[in-house]
C-alpha cells in the first residue's frame, strides 16, 4: 500500500465520477505491476529500512 501511495498518489483521485476513478485505479495498479516486474527481472534489491542503531554500528565498523 505504501508503494501505491508513493508512486501513484492513489489516495487522491484526479477525476470526478466513479468510472473515471476506477480507470485511474486500474492504470495505477498496472503501473505498480510493471514496476515490480522490472525490479524482479533486473534483480534489483528492495529497499529495506535500517534502524539508526544499525547505521551507527555500520559507521563505527567501517
Amino acid at each position: 500500500m505504501h508503494q501505491a501511495l508513493d508512486v501513484t498518489g492513489i489516495r487522491r483521485a484526479r477525476y470526478r465520477g466513479l468510472p473515471k476513478v476506477r480507470l485511474q485505479h486500474a492504470f495505477s495498479a498496472t503501473a505498480l505491476n510493471v514496476i515490480r516486474l522490472d525490479a524482479h527481472w533486473t534483480d534489483s534489491p528492495r529497499r529495506t529500512r535500517t534502524s539508526r542503531l544499525e547505521r551507527l554500528a555500520y559507521r563505527l565498523t567501517a
